[in-house]
């Protein structure tokens, strides 16, 4: 599909058939602490847009600009959606929703994203590419890069989950730990791109990735019934898996699939809310991430700018949740609607548990709510210590058994 890239900031647009990442014109230009300026958006032509509408049916690649070759390599997508029994009744939503993305082939979102890199790689004749990640990235492009033969290079924060950087180890990736935050591993990752060639994956940086990450949208609109929820909870850290939401249902209204954009609900823990406070003040400015949910921790998000446009131009709004909300909710998706995810995750629902009460206000009882859930638990199982323990063993008797009460 032909397109273009627009800077959501400055306006600025480009017709290129080169790999671009930034804005030239404004990124870059951020004052230190303030969001990055200069994320590029890719804008597709009109009327390609508009004929997808006779379709009966559509997939997510009928809205990207590269075609995937050898899909059933790497199979990304049709993740299933969970109409939680217990949950619905708890909250009073009779519709509510939970998108399983932690089924993805490396356990996370980020294999949306990373899916279309490599079709950005095969286009461009290239065959490395260099990113930075808390882990779920890195073990995305990682799997990306076993199936397809592709040389990853992965920059990483010594401090990232074992589960996740050993995931990355394991599929082959050169992993870097580096003593120092996500931002430092990022900065690394570019310098290493300018000095050795290849494409940088970066969130927030490639534009493809927001372009990859929208998929969710698509294939909701599909699951659903050929329509767009009322209210998406998405879990957000640096904002990118929010913009590729924005950015999927943008595409939907602009093929006229849906008639208006569902709300957009920018779920933010307390110890890591910079998306959130800038929603509330309009100040683009980072703050000190503290939270246990690794994959939604970050001081200054890389894309908060489009984060914000988003929640905005859904007529959304944010809700932030403590760090005991979010292990409840965790426990809460385990044992009561046999879902397991990483705490980054169990944020979103732990948003829509403190905020039902205001969709039920806002929309009704049969408000479809849809909940996006990110990662699989076994990302992160140094989570439950002190938390969860194991049953002490019985002894090898019948008799045993009988002093069992349960």
């Amino acid at each position: 599909m032909k397109f273009k890239y627009v800077c959501l900031d400055c306006g600025s647009e480009f017709v290129s058939d080169e790999i671009m990442y930034l804005c030239p014109n404004c990124g870059g230009s951020e004052k230190e602490g303030e969001f990055r300026k200069g994320v590029l958006s890719v804008i597709y032509d009109e009327e390609e847009l508009k004929s997808l509408k006779e379709k009966d049916h559509v997939t997510m690649y009928d809205f990207f600009p590269y075609e995937i070759k050898n899909k059933e390599a790497y199979p990304v997508g049709s993740t299933p959606v969970v109409r939680p029994i217990k949950l619905s009744k708890r909250y009073n939503i009779n519709n509510l929703t939970l998108k399983l993305d932690s089924q993805l082939p490396s356990g996370s979102f980020k294999d949306r994203a990373s899916q279309l890199i490599v079709a950005q790689a095969q286009a461009h004749n290239v065959t490395k590419i260099a990113l930075a990640s808390t882990g779920n990235a890195g073990a995305a492009m990682s799997c990306a890069g076993a199936a397809y033969g592709l040389d990853i290079v992965l920059f990483v924060p010594a401090t990232a989950p074992i589960n996740k950087l050993m995931q990355s180890v394991l599929y082959g990736a050169h992993v870097v730990p580096v003593k120092g935050t996500y931002d430092d591993a990022f900065k690394l990752s570019i310098e290493y791109t300018k000095l050795f060639g290849g494409i940088n994956r970066n969130t927030a940086y490639n534009p493809m990735t927001i372009e990859g990450k929208k998929s969710i949208s698509i294939e909701l609109f599909e699951d659903l019934g050929r329509r767009a929820p009322d209210v998406i909870y998405v879990p957000t850290g640096d904002g990118c898996i929010f913009g590729g939401v924005w950015k999927g249902f943008y595409d939907l209204l602009s093929a006229g699939l849906i008639d208006k954009m569902p709300h957009l609900v920018c779920a933010q823990a307390e110890k890591s809310n910079a998306i959130s406070q800038a929603f509330r003040t309009g100040e683009m400015k980072e703050t000190k991430a503290t939270t246990r949910a690794d994959s939604i921790s970050v001081n200054n998000p890389a894309n908060g700018r489009m984060a914000v446009y988003g929640i905005k131009h859904s007529d959304g709004w944010s809700v932030e949740v403590s760090e005991e909300e979010i292990l409840s909710a965790q426990m809460e998706l385990t044992k009561d609607a046999g879902v397991f995810v990483e705490p980054a995750a169990a944020c979103a629902f732990a948003a829509f548990k403190k905020d039902s009460d205001n969709v039920r206000a806002k929309f009704g009882e049969d408000a479809l709510v849809t909940v996006l859930l990110t990662g699989t638990g076994f990302k992160d199982m140094a989570v439950f210590d002190n938390r969860v323990t194991l049953p002490q063993a019985i002894e090898n008797s019948v008799e045993e058994v009988k002093k069992l009460n349960f």
